[in-house]
């Protein structure tokens, strides 16, 4: 059991890492890829830089600082988030379970270029199954994607539907865990249906009916947390308070996903206080366990 468990690697991520571990936490980082700060080729506005540093060599300064005070990092991609006793992080390499949680990871959705996909959401295309599953008890189901983040999906509406396949739109299917559902590499080339969605045409001219359909593409995103979690969102961002704690007690949120200003110094800042409020958080709510 982690006290806290951050998702993301980014400076928001890390900084709330190093927040948490010097409060006395037993924290774990969990991303896979650091986002904006990789393709930075020089940071030059960042207080305390007497000349630039690249994007990496500053997220590799931030690393280092953060294992240096025993902290733990994890690359690997997190498909998921649940309740136990307290949190659990689901991810490709099995659950982690905390009393905290910080999301610090992009919030942008990939969109898709594929016809009727807008016109039939909420109308048999949906974005997430464990809001939604329960709505397609025995019914034929797909999820579209080709990741972890589908295959956990797939996972959830097994429960649920008569039977689940993989779609991937062309791509190979490169999820790295076990895998038990057929998986479709065929091109989509639209959703067919009127008042609700029936089935995929694709580019090859074949067709295959379907009750639903379950967008999963990429990695996860802050939203796709937030909607699961019953998190609030304000045009697209994470809500949270002056501490960074969301409306859910024991999630917090930092960096690109709860908007402002898309700075190194605002996620450094913010991961700062969503840290620390976490650590102050499991402190009250466990002190038995602290």
């Amino acid at each position: 059991m982690h006290d806290v468990i951050i998702i993301g690697k980014g400076p928001a991520g890390i900084s709330a890492a190093i927040y948490a571990a010097r409060a006395g936490m037993k924290t774990l980082v969990i991303g896979n890829g650091v986002g904006a700060l990789e393709k930075a080729h020089l940071i030059e506005n960042y207080y305390g830089l007497e000349k630039p540093l690249s994007g990496p060599e500053v997220q590799k300064r931030g690393e280092e600082q953060y294992k240096s005070l025993g902290g733990e990092i994890l690359n690997t991609e997190v498909t998921g988030i649940g309740f136990t006793e307290a949190f659990e992080v689901e991810t490709a390499l099995g659950n982690y379970p905390c009393r905290a949680v910080v999301i610090a990871v992009g919030k942008s959705r990939k969109r898709l270029k594929i016809k009727g996909l807008n016109e039939l959401e909420g109308r048999g295309v949906s974005y997430c199954a464990v809001c939604d599953g329960f709505f397609f008890k025995d019914k034929i189901l797909g999820v579209l994607g080709d990741g972890d983040y589908a295959l956990n999906e797939a996972k959830h509406l097994s429960g649920f539907a008569k039977e689940v396949t993989v779609f991937t739109d062309g791509k190979p299917f490169s999820a790295t865990g076990e895998n038990s559902f057929p998986v479709d590499e065929r091109v989509v080339e639209e959703l067919k249906g009127e008042a609700k969605l029936e089935g995929i045409l694709f580019a090859d001219g074949s067709y295959v009916e379907l009750d639903g359909l379950f967008v999963a593409v990429g990695q996860a995103s802050a939203a796709d947390f937030a909607m699961k979690l019953g998190v609030e969102l304000v045009d697209g961002n994470i809500f949270v308070d002056e501490n960074n704690m969301t409306n859910l007690p024991g999630i917090f949120a930092a960096g690109d996903c709860i908007g402002g200003l898309l700075q190194l110094t605002t996620a450094v800042g913010e991961g700062a206080i969503a840290g620390q409020s976490a650590a102050e958080y499991v402190k009250k709510q466990y002190p038995k366990n602290i």
